[in-house]
């Protein structure tokens, strides 16, 4: 343990990372490191698995299966191939689902915009009727759900993580007395960034909570991004939420988002929404003022492709991902492990590794691997508003670089780590 070290070996190892650290730090031109952890791309290896989805249609097939040009407007809820696709990627039936453009995220805008000003019950509720409308956001969590949450001007309240669910005990006391907390964000599988996947009597909680909130508008978005994105066979179960709140008479308060974002091409995929029939039927209203339909040849493409194969396809994602989490593992087991100055979670699937530091010291470590040339995502962006108050979880995303960029990034990060610990150890004697 680094702590347990006497004074003079622990200025001897500060030393000797200190000298290591100045020696990167005045590399330049083509040495200078130029490296990227800072977000959850798929990398060019990943992409060219769908490489065929760019292949020219042939005007014979552009007409879907269910005898729908998809080169026209219309199906403002999709074709049913990719309510099909959807239904296999999210688990519910094809009929509950709206397939639309490329981003998941916009379909979570609507949803929220929905929410705000009309309802999403055809009825005079609706969250505007709250002077401060308030969301519960899981944490350390995702980045977009916060941003989004505060350009709607929803204040944020911060629940925890426990070692491998949310705190329902949190949850609860904050939604059963607080009728102005009108909903939940949940990342509900492999979750970004703890790679968490919620445990069944977790989920059996959430899908109860609109029975147990004080609020009778409050939803349950269910942001489940990495529902096929598993590293191995040994991949997490995910109970149906679905299913549970069809027990609990909650369905209409449980909005279901995934795409194909991290799938396919990323940057043109199909997002998919699932809800119950009231909900769905507010959500086209309000998809019908902005749009006469989605892209439909996209939809199609993806459902052919796709057909039949997703979990191969995933399965070849997978192949290509493993290597790079089980390289982050490895080396932060090999350079910290013995130190106890940091854990981080080693998921079976997702997209992120979850890192965290002695308090106080992420800031610091992202700023000193910047001046190295790695890029990290910022400290606090798991944070809403961007505020850890412990300021001690760094998010690593391995998936873009490769291998052996991945090598040299994990080895400034945990040299930055042992430095700035050092550091703070020795200030603090």
């Amino acid at each position: 343990m680094l702590t347990s070290l006497q004074a003079e070996k622990l200025r001897e190892l500060e030393n000797s990372w200190s000298l290591e650290y100045d020696r990167l730090v005045r590399l330049s031109g083509k040495d200078r490191l130029n490296l990227d952890l800072s977000r959850g791309k798929p990398s060019p290896e990943q992409l060219e698995l769908s490489n065929l989805l760019a292949n020219n249609l042939e005007p014979n097939e552009l007409i879907s299966s269910s005898g729908i040009d998809t080169r026209n407007y219309g199906e403002l809820s999709g074709i049913p191939e990719a309510k099909c696709l959807g239904a296999a990627i999210m688990g519910v039936p094809a009929d509950e689902i709206i397939a639309a453009g490329n981003s998941s995220l916009t379909l979570m805008y609507i949803t929220l915009s929905t929410a705000l000003k009309k309802g999403l019950w055809g009825d005079k509720r609706k969250w505007d009727n709250s002077t401060s409308p308030k969301v519960l956001a899981p944490v350390p969590g995702y980045d977009r759900h916060f941003a989004m949450s505060e350009f709607f001007d929803l204040q944020m309240i911060n629940i925890d993580y426990t070692a491998q669910s949310l705190d329902v005990d949190q949850i609860k006391q904050f939604v059963s007395q607080d009728i102005s907390i009108k909903a939940i964000w949940c990342v509900p599988k492999y979750g970004n960034p703890t790679g968490i996947t919620l445990p069944d009597e977790t989920v059996e909680f959430i899908a109860d909570l609109p029975n147990i909130a004080a609020a009778d508008d409050f939803v349950v978005l269910w942001d489940n991004a990495y529902a096929v994105h598993d590293l191995s066979p040994r991949m997490d179960k995910l109970a149906s939420i679905r299913d549970v709140a069809l027990k609990k008479g909650t369905l209409d308060h449980i909005v279901q988002f995934a795409s194909t974002s991290k799938i396919t091409f990323a940057g043109a995929g199909v997002g998919f929404l699932s809800a119950s029939d009231k909900v769905r039927s507010e959500i086209l209203k309000y998809l019908s003022i902005l749009t006469v339909g989605p892209d439909k040849v996209n939809q199609l493409r993806h459902a052919r492709f796709l057909d039949n194969k997703l979990e191969t396809h995933m399965s070849a994602h997978a192949d290509i991902l493993r290597p790079k989490f089980d390289l982050v593992s490895k080396i932060l087991e090999e350079e910290l492990s013995d130190l106890a100055i940091a854990d981080w979670t080693k998921p079976k699937g997702g997209y992120f590794v979850s890192f965290n530091v002695m308090d106080g010291l992420a800031r610091e470590i992202v700023h000193l691997a910047k001046d190295v040339g790695l890029t990290l995502t910022p400290a606090g962006a798991t944070f809403p508003y961007g505020i850890d108050s412990k300021d001690r979880n760094i998010r690593i995303a391995p998936t873009f670089a490769k291998l052996s960029e991945l090598e040299s990034a994990m080895k400034v990060l945990t040299l930055c780590t042992k430095l700035a610990s050092a550091r703070k150890i020795l200030n603090q004697g």
